[in-house]
């Protein structure tokens, strides 16, 4: 009896979760027949039975003048053929613009104007100063920017220029704080002293200097005791001076493909010519070699002092860079390159085992930005990693670690999924 009342009591409550199960499994298939009917377009979705909010059909027509263009996407949208898009009018595409930054996230509509630009040819519009005041800046952007540079009317570069301040003070701001923490502790670990304060001084760094004198102490009654190491020499860390203890140079591959990590190295410069400690070279490179150091100050002056595009000689560059070397022991070169080599490969293997072979600390990146694995040159690569200069894609967030390594001297922190094949 007593049984059968619990469960005649607890009969209301799963009927109430079965309801509300129903209830939540209908809103999610509702949801996933939105978005499919989003992602397939007007003509291709009859299917789904979707009727679309006004706001939905407002951001329907936004992805259709962008990705229903002429047919040109296959499959999905565009599968009908049916001709759409932004045109060639700036005040149709300034509308556009406004109407995704209305209906979509930030990183979305970035993505968005990426592929805008590169599927409808917008770059000619970037070049006037109302369709630059509309677009939402972002490092792609910037690279776009840089690549019109020379083509750009005057009336528009003081509004290009402000479009890339305001990314470079967005990655300043995001990227400076980590980079001068993570080096200032790295320069002071490499600068060992020998008499160093009882606060200053690195413990593991004695204990392994100071093994050999391990002693074993009696413990009672004969038996073995614990063990102590006795340190006859001490390491401590090093005061941070006003004087350079490290000599950084960043050569920097400005061919198109090699946008974003411009644009990321330009950053990094300006923050490590803006420590005491270090002095930063920072020189770009297509088949001419420019040195833009006396610029660090400024790094949208670094920017704007490039010019993407071009061919490849990074064994000239790496001449010019070499010929700059003053203390190889206290240096570190880094290299930001896809390798795809347009100079005398061996020449260029040459110097970088000859500069390693002086005590410079040499470093390949294959890309410095969050743009995902990138293309590269594998027999370069991997001749590279022979020489023991190991060559990797990275993204900025790992660059302070990286350098940081590099003036240690210890292994720098390769991710297994960017060694080379």
């Amino acid at each position: 009896m007593t049984r059968n009342t619990h469960t005649q009591r607890n009969t209301p409550t799963d009927t109430h979760v079965d309801t509300h199960t129903a209830t939540d499994t209908k809103a999610a298939d509702a949801e996933r027949l939105r978005r499919w009917r989003m992602v397939l377009g007007a003509d291709s979705a009859e299917s789904t039975g979707r009727t679309l909010t006004a706001r939905d059909a407002a951001m329907d027509g936004a992805l259709t003048a962008l990705y229903e263009s002429g047919g040109r996407q296959p499959g999905g949208r565009g599968g009908s053929g049916r001709s759409a898009g932004l045109g060639a009018s700036a005040p149709s595409v300034a509308r556009w613009l406004g109407d995704i930054r209305t209906y979509f996230p930030s990183s979305v509509v970035q993505v968005m104007q990426r592929d805008a630009i590169d599927r409808l040819g917008l770059s000619a519009l970037l070049l006037e100063p109302e369709m630059l005041e509309a677009v939402e800046p972002d490092v792609h952007l910037v690279g776009t920017l840089l690549s019109l540079n020379k083509v750009m009317p005057e009336t528009t570069k003081e509004t290009a220029r402000a479009v890339v301040r305001k990314v470079v003070e967005k990655l300043e701001s995001r990227l400076t704080t980590r980079t001068r923490t993570a080096l200032t502790g790295a320069l002071d670990r490499s600068a060992k002293v020998s008499r160093p304060r009882h606060h200053d001084i690195d413990w593991n760094r004695t204990i392994r200097a100071n093994l050999k004198n391990y002693l074993t102490l009696p413990g009672e009654d004969g038996a073995a005791g614990t063990g102590t190491v006795v340190p006859e020499r001490l390491i401590g860390y090093g005061r941070a001076a006003r004087s350079v203890r490290k000599d950084v140079i960043l050569c920097v591959d400005q061919s198109g493909s090699m946008a974003a990590s411009v644009v990321y190295a330009s950053v990094f410069g300006a923050v490590l010519a803006s420590m005491r400690a270090l002095r930063t070279r920072l020189v770009v490179f297509d088949t001419a070699v420019v040195d833009l150091t006396d610029q660090l100050d400024d790094p949208v002056d670094v920017l704007f002092g490039t010019q993407l595009g071009g061919g490849t000689d990074i064994n000239r560059a790496l001449a010019y860079c070499q010929s700059r070397i003053t203390r190889p022991a206290d240096t570190v070169v880094v290299l930001i390159s896809d390798l795809y080599e347009g100079g005398i490969r061996d020449e260029m293997l040459k110097r970088v085992a000859a500069m390693k072979a002086s005590g410079v600390r040499f470093v390949t990146l294959l890309a410095l930005s969050d743009e995902g694995a990138p293309a590269y040159d594998r027999d370069h690569a991997t001749a590279l990693a022979a020489l023991g200069a190991p060559a990797f894609a990275c993204t900025p967030d790992l660059f302070p670690e990286v350098m940081a390594a590099a003036i240690e001297k210890r292994p720098v922190p390769v991710p297994d999924r960017e060694a080379p094949a």
